[in-house]
């Protein structure tokens, strides 16, 4: 009786389609494998064209993990062309990880043309640690040498990939530089040895960059206004995409305007995030093709983007702020927003978290921003007691103290009177004895008293007064010993007297 084969799945990969290993080379050998050991391919999963660094694009490696740590699947094993094909992964513990995954679930990893048997023996762990250090290392090195040979034809004025930019086109040529053709988006050279270089493109593209550069440093035109101007009549950007101020603000900044060729402006190894790399690392060809603008309107145009408050550092802007405080030995919002050349307000409220925290950072007390302090506001109000004999809130309003100031730093008006000593319930009024003094001289002179009389009498006090203060007109009376019951009752006319 025939003994039955194990039902098995294979994976193959490759990074490009000029790679050493192609799919139908690996799927022949695992094929060989499989009827050496017993195993029939029950099923496939390729990841063609695909980096061995990560997992993220690896949509067949993902596609096998998900079946695998999900079940319900009827092969038993996973058959892989050797090690570097499984991955390059700069984390030997990555690889592992995803290896030990099918492990788990029962389904073991076989490396079809390696040397040792993955059987978790000793040495078979060993070498095969070993391999997996040797693929992510096969990449590292790899990486480093294209990026060697890039760096050199760049500096030969070659254009190392990316799209041409807006106002230039991509030009095919061979080694010697002989034209070939020029280049439509998304094509590539076919041989090796041929070179691309860049090309001034339609006279329309050309006619707009000049007029970005002219508006941006001889008409003063800020990034967002060239921007809501090329949208508004309608200007394609790359690849008729709308104008950003990103896109605006890249353009403005890119030496190959003036016919530079710039390589190494950014890194990005082994599929890490892109960073920028300081111009003392970038390679730039002077005069590798046709500029378009010319050097001296290019080099205003960085003069003024570096004097942008974008381009400063929070040292630049906290150093512009104690200028402006040396000059003015203040600050304020009004000031940083007038002052010409300095960044506004609200980008320090934006960079810094607030204008104080800005202030705070360069040593200066913003609560004493030109005020004047709680006993210089106290001293005035003195000086202005011994001046006027009373104080008053439209007195002090007329003066050079404000009576909402005096509120908003003690609390109310009373306080401050208080700091000062001065009796504010005796606001310039006329004590108790002195009212009833004045009321005695006017008896004295008229010889009776009266509402009427009172009232009457000038730079004397009211009746109305009177009963505030002594609570009727009958107890200020009292108060003074005058009868106001006895006085003397008015003489009627009769009419035997009239006339007489």
């Amino acid at each position: 009786m025939a003994q039955s084969l194990i039902p098995a799945a294979q994976y193959l990969r490759m990074s490009t389609e000029h790679q050493q290993y192609s799919m139908e080379n690996q799927a022949r050998s695992i094929q060989q494998y499989a009827q050496a050991h017993g195993f029939a391919i029950a099923r496939t999963y390729s990841d063609p064209a695909k980096s061995g660094l990560w997992l993220k694009d690896r949509l067949g490696l993902s596609q096998l993990l998900q079946d695998v740590t999900g079940g319900g699947i009827e092969y038993k094993a996973i058959l892989v062309y050797d090690v570097s094909r499984w991955g390059r992964f700069q984390d030997t513990d990555e690889a592992a990880h995803y290896e030990f995954l099918c492990k788990q679930a029962g389904i073991p990893v076989h490396y079809c043309a390696e040397a040792f048997a993955n059987d978790g023996s000793l040495p078979s762990s060993i070498i095969k640690a070993l391999k997996r250090a040797m693929a992510g290392e096969y990449s590292r090195e790899l990486g480093v040498k294209v990026v060697t040979g890039q760096k050199r034809l760049a500096e030969l004025g070659f254009k190392q990939g990316g799209v041409p930019g807006y106002g230039f086109r991509r030009l095919l040529v061979s080694e010697n530089r002989i034209p070939k053709q020029l280049l439509a988006h998304g094509e590539r050279k076919s041989i090796a040895t041929d070179r691309v270089i860049l090309v001034p493109g339609p006279a329309h593209e050309i006619n707009e960059v000049r007029n970005i550069f002219s508006r941006f440093t001889l008409d003063g035109w800020s990034l967002k206004a060239i921007t809501c101007d090329l949208n508004q009549r309608g200007v394609p950007s790359v690849k008729n995409r709308a104008w950003t101020h990103s896109v605006v603000a890249k353009l403005l900044a890119h030496p190959k305007y003036i016919g530079c060729n710039v390589f190494n402006r950014t890194i990005s190894r082994l599929g890490n995030v892109p960073k920028p790399l300081p111009e003392s690392d970038w390679v730039i060809c002077p005069g590798a093709h046709e500029p378009i603008v010319d050097s001296k309107t290019f080099a205003l145009a960085q003069e003024i983007v570096v004097n942008r408050t974008l381009c400063k550092t929070d040292e630049q802007l906290l150093q512009e702020l104690r200028s402006l405080l040396a000059a003015t030995g203040k600050l304020s919002n009004k000031l940083i927003d007038a002052a010409v050349g300095m960044a506004c307000a609200r980008t320090y409220h934006h960079r810094f978290g607030g204008l104080r925290r800005a202030c705070e950072l360069i040593g200066y007390d913003w609560r004493n921003n030109g005020r004047k302090s709680d006993e210089q506001m106290l001293q005035d109000l003195r000086s202005l007691l011994a001046s006027r004999g009373r104080l008053s809130e439209r007195i002090i309003d007329a003066a050079a103290v404000n009576s909402n100031k005096l509120r908003h730093r003690f609390g109310s008006l009373r306080r401050a009177y208080e700091l000062i000593g001065y009796d504010w319930k005796n606001n310039g009024r006329k004590s108790d004895e002195q009212m009833l003094r004045d009321l005695r001289s006017l008896l004295a002179s008229r010889g009776r008293l009266s509402h009427r009389m009172i009232d009457a009498t000038p730079h004397f006090v009211k009746a109305d007064q009177l009963r505030y203060r002594f609570g009727s007109l009958s107890r200020a009376y009292e108060l003074i010993g005058y009868d106001w019951k006895c006085k003397r009752p008015r003489e009627r006319k009769t009419k035997g007297n009239r006339g007489i």
